[in-house]
């Protein structure tokens, strides 16, 4: 019988900072107790950004000695607000905003040359060492890759929502569980000798990654931001498909276990017609009955590249100084 991807709570992560310290000892505790005080901090920042995920994940599959009560505690949803509200001010003032849709979409497809990212890297010049880092700081990220989506369903209709959940059925396996793209990841994990558990590696994920699921995850709570989720999830699907061929590549040179390629010749395969289906069905025919959320869904683009630009960045820069670009296990 195949073992599936264990989503038993977590334990609860190491603190960042004064923030993340004090959000942790709060959920040491019974829902209803004293919050502290909001004070500003760095946005992108590694406290901020763990606090954040913490409050999330109550949303997900929460934590181990955590009262299930507190995911919806009045006061520490007032305290992540004004987190968020830290976030969301300094995301909208590093991109450009704007209303050209089609401008953006059509610049996803744009594929340079040559490519600058993590993927490119990988495909070239990379070493084994290097590929497991990316899967590890990645795993935050695709144990939940379409959970987030799905709290969009409810804020659609017609056409849009039908072809979202279109999107999101491949997403989740068409049906089958072994399919479904966390799971497939989860094996992709084993494949490559690491630990293949939900949140196993969240300590050693650094700010960068977890901005980037942080996002995902607020924009899918908030229907305000729902414009910005489907163009965040529509940025995904395009850009995809190439980015998943160079990593297909890279592993191929590094002759990597069998579940590591096809996790990434599946991205290859069925992106490239959910690029069609999110641009055309589920933008065109959303903007058509709603085109006042025109403005939200460039936001969710260009959010989606400011930060998988600084998760790059991030990667790289660490990379090519010979060092790890993992916290430190200790």
């Amino acid at each position: 019988m195949k073992v599936t991807m264990g989503t038993r709570p977590h334990n609860l992560p190491r603190p960042r900072g004064e923030l993340s310290d004090a959000v942790l000892e709060v959920l040491r505790g019974v829902p209803g107790g004293p919050m502290p005080r909001f004070r500003s901090v760095d946005p992108y920042g590694e406290d901020l950004h763990l606090a954040l995920h913490t409050c999330y994940e109550l949303h997900y599959h929460g934590f181990a000695p955590v009262d299930s009560g507190w995911e919806w505690d009045p006061g520490l949803l007032a305290l992540r607000a004004s987190m968020e509200q830290e976030l969301l001010c300094a995301l909208r003032d590093d991109v450009p905003g704007g209303t050209d849709l089609d401008g953006e979409l059509d610049q996803l497809l744009v594929t340079p040359p040559e490519p600058s990212g993590p993927s490119r890297y990988l495909r070239d010049e990379g070493e084994w060492w290097h590929m497991r880092e990316y899967f590890v700081h990645r795993s935050i990220f695709h144990h939940k890759e379409a959970d987030p989506y799905a709290w969009v369903i409810p804020r659609l209709r017609g056409q849009a929502k039908a072809s979202l959940v279109a999107v999101e059925f491949d997403e989740f396996g068409g049906g089958r569980g072994e399919r479904v793209h966390a799971q497939l990841y989860a094996d992709l994990m084993a494949g490559a000798g690491l630990n293949d558990e939900y949140l196993h590696y969240l300590d050693l994920v650094p700010a960068p990654m977890l901005a980037v699921v942080n996002m995902m995850s607020l924009f899918g709570l908030h229907r305000s931001l729902r414009g910005a989720l489907v163009g965040h999830f529509a940025t995904v699907e395009i850009t995809s498909p190439p980015a998943a061929q160079r990593l297909v590549d890279a592993l191929e040179r590094l002759d990597a276990d069998p579940a590591c390629v096809l996790f990434y010749r599946e991205h290859v395969e069925a992106d490239a017609v959910h690029e069609q289906v999110m641009r055309n069905d589920v933008i065109g025919t959303l903007i058509a009955r709603e085109p006042e959320l025109t403005e939200s869904m460039v936001f969710g683009i260009q959010v989606t590249n400011l930060l998988e630009d600084r998760f790059a960045d991030h990667v790289l820069g660490c990379w090519r100084a010979g060092r790890s670009s993992l916290r430190d296990s200790d």
